[in-house]
């Protein structure tokens, strides 16, 4: 029951900072709005489902459209609070997509960073320690690239680089139906620095397209919509949930495996599913911004120390805390006389914090 309480105050505490945030980074721009019509304009997009029907959509598939099975929700909005128009349509459409999505990307980095770090036991560990980053890296800078012989969307080839990236790792770290945490980290490394040089050989190749393969590797959420947003957050609700559960796991994990093994955790079937998860988490958030450094590495840090090592609180908190994060950088990214990618954001933020865990210390403990 304490951990119960703790959780839920931090959560509550967290979600409430989220909010804040959230409406004053919509607060921002070329065009100044006040914080009273951001909230009545994001309430006014507030919609409840109001119904569900079939539908057919067209999906293109080497060429060809290729019929595909669709569900259209009907939405009610129970709230009409009189706003201006241009800056209704300013905060629905430009802004609230921008900073939602934004949000959901910082939870998956943070929850997943601190999956990897519980995972590996490893103070060092981020989200794109086995590859997944630089798989997403591949499949994007390829579309880029080389788009007569990749007949797919950008953030369809991120999300399948990244997860057959896992995959591949994954086969080459187990043996004998074990996957020894050292070995797994290692041919993460390995596979990383491969497809690296994948990555750099393609950008060569990318002639004109070079400006806009470099963009996206710095990460960036300029020009997003509702549709990525619809697209990524179901997934994160999905696989966040999954996770929650293991956070007991997580724990007894920390301690080693022959302990896991006696205290009853099916050591091997739990990594791989935390594994594929953390993974997946991961490869949904590149896939629509890039690769954005440092949140699943500080975040999970930032939190334990202030949380515990406690994986059932520390999970939800770490999750939160990146949305918080990553907002807020993205924020001081479009606010910038000339945009900034928020990659670039985060890694100057994140990278002097880090320094200042290793002075004290604090970068060792887990």
């Amino acid at each position: 029951m304490r951990v119960r309480r703790r959780t839920t105050l931090w959560s509550s505490g967290l979600l409430a900072a989220l909010v804040a945030v959230v409406l004053t980074s919509a607060t921002i721009g070329p065009v100044e709005l006040s914080l009273p019509v951001v909230a009545k304009a994001t309430l006014n997009a507030v919609g409840v489902p109001a119904g569900v029907s079939l539908s057919t959509e067209t999906a293109s598939l080497a060429g060809l459209s290729v019929p595909w099975p669709g569900i259209d929700v009907r939405y009610a909005y129970p709230f009409a609070f009189g706003v201006p128009e241009t800056s209704e349509l300013i905060v629905r459409q430009v802004r609230l997509p921008r900073i939602v999505l934004g949000a959901v990307v910082g939870f998956s980095l943070g929850t997943a960073g601190a999956v990897m770090q519980g995972f590996f036991r490893n103070p060092m560990a981020d989200p794109s320690i086995i590859g997944v980053s630089t798989g997403a890296a591949v499949g994007a800078v390829a579309t880029i690239a080389l788009p007569a012989l990749l007949p797919f969307g950008l953030q369809t080839a991120a999300f399948v680089g990244a997860v057959v990236t896992a995959f591949v790792v994954y086969l080459l770290a187990t043996e004998d139906g074990r996957t020894p945490v050292a070995t797994l980290l290692l041919a993460g490394v390995a596979v990383q620095t491969f497809l690296g040089a994948v990555v750099s050989f393609l950008l060569l190749q990318s002639g004109e397209s070079l400006e806009e393969a470099v963009y996206w590797l710095m990460g960036n959420l300029h020009g997003v919509g509702w549709d990525e947003v619809a697209t990524t957050l179901p997934a994160t609700v999905v696989l966040f949930g999954a996770l929650v559960p293991f956070a007991r796991d997580l724990n007894v994990l920390m301690l080693g495996e022959a302990d896991a093994r006696t205290l009853g955790i099916p050591v091997e079937w739990t990594k791989r599913l935390l594994l594929a998860l953390s993974s997946l988490l991961t490869a949904a958030a590149v896939a629509v911004a890039g690769v954005i450094g440092f949140v699943g590495l500080i975040v999970p840090h930032m939190m334990r120390l202030v949380v515990g090592p406690d994986h059932r609180v520390l999970l939800p908190t770490s999750a939160l805390a990146g949305a918080v994060f990553l907002v807020v950088t993205d924020t001081l990214a479009r606010a910038n006389p000339q945009e900034l990618p928020v990659g670039i954001v985060t890694a100057a933020l994140g990278a002097p914090f880090f320094l200042f865990l290793l002075r004290r210390r604090e970068v060792h403990e887990l």
